[in-house]
């Protein structure tokens, strides 16, 4: 058993969701190459909040990028003060080494400060100056994010036991779990609603929460998914659910009022973990790019993914096996790259992807 990269390893990343969720395989790969690795994770307040549920990972980290700023804002004093607290924290820990996912040169130094030994991470456009260990990035294109941060494993001579000349993780499935708490309240919604295993399907109009109000370029139009509904309710007599953020709220409401048949509205009230344990009793989740499609792909639920500017091969579900992905495949598509969106104008991808070419997907797909 290869143990060369040490006992403690963090893994930082302080994106949305998704991103998150990308990463996960990376802790299955570290437990199979040594079963004894303590693994940590560093992470924003919104992911932390399910990522201390996973029982691989033994200790959370927050980090939150926007209160740095703020207080740096308010006061450089008082911004030095609380990043001096926060690479204290990470010092004592003594880490061996750290997987910076974060393609930010501020927590690179973090880390070379808390006196990582190994920095392995992505140089993208100068900022892995403080790593150890690193890989030219120009963007993420051509295979999934997934893969990308599995295969940062070679550089910290992460190898599987059985097959020690290569990695062989690119089938590690994404994880997510909630808590025992979180698991009853999702059994007792089912009894309150007089709801079974299967019985419901889940909506996610929204395009979560990481691309803020530019979110709305990675939306299908509300009346789609409205009329959709309807078709999915008429063939198979299933239950509708929608969900989304606490800003969807009235995005879901907008689905809800324009269906023939009553829908559960469930977002703004429902937190992270409550969600993942209700997505796992869905009978299968359609729903745009975003995080919350990957929360359902991490919780072992059938999709359905509708795609627009994003290219699914590299953001879509990993794996992708059992999952659908809807794109209208214009010869535009994808059109973002290397992190920045196109200045395309009209949305064209979304707008005339049709509700029937989708429900024909979801029959192809023997989902009803």
């Amino acid at each position: 058993m290869i143990a060369s990269f040490g006992k403690k390893v963090l893994i930082v990343n302080p994106f949305g969701i998704g991103d998150v969720l990308f990463s996960t395989p990376m802790i299955s790969a570290l437990k199979a190459a040594d079963p004894s690795v303590q693994v940590f994770y560093l992470g924003n307040a919104r992911t932390s909040s399910f990522l201390k549920n996973d029982p691989r990972i033994e200790k959370v980290f927050s980090y939150d990028r926007d209160e740095f700023v703020s207080v740096y804002r308010r006061s450089p004093w008082q911004f030095f003060l609380k990043w001096k607290r926060f690479v204290g924290m990470i010092r004592a820990e003594k880490f061996d080494l750290a997987f910076d996912l974060s393609l930010n040169a501020g927590i690179g130094l973090a880390l070379k400060i808390a006196g990582i030994p190994r920095r392995v991470g992505y140089d993208y456009k100068g900022r892995g100056r403080f790593l150890t260990e690193r890989r030219f990035l120009k963007g993420y294109v051509g295979r999934p994010v997934a893969e990308y941060y599995l295969n940062l494993l070679e550089e910290a001579n992460v190898k599987r036991c059985m097959d020690q000349e290569r990695l062989c993780f690119s089938s590690t499935s994404m994880r997510i779990y909630s808590s025992s708490d979180d698991i009853s309240w999702a059994l007792g919604f089912l009894k309150e609603h007089q709801l079974s295993d299967h019985s419901f399907i889940v909506l996610f109009p929204g395009g979560g929460a990481s691309w803020g109000k530019g979110a709305v370029a990675k939306r299908w139009p509300a009346g789609h998914f409205s009329k959709l509904a309807d078709k999915i309710i008429e063939k198979a007599g299933c239950k509708i659910i929608l969900m989304g953020s606490p800003e969807e709220k009235s995005l879901c409401e907008e689905v809800s009022a324009s269906l023939k048949d009553a829908a559960l509205v469930v977002a703004g009230g429902v937190d992270l973990g409550r969600s993942v344990a209700l997505l796992s009793h869905a009978r299968f989740v359609i729903a745009n790019d975003g995080g919350p499609l990957h929360m359902a792909v991490a919780s072992g639920v059938q999709t359905v993914s509708i795609f627009g500017p994003v290219d699914p091969l590299v953001y879509g579900p990993f794996p992708g096996d059992g999952h659908l992905v809807v794109v209208k495949g214009l010869s535009c598509q994808p059109c973002y790259r290397n992190f920045r969106m196109s200045e395309c104008q009209h949305g064209s991808c979304l707008k005339t992807l049709t509700v029937d070419e989708v429900f024909r997907r979801i029959i192809e797909g023997k989902l009803l």
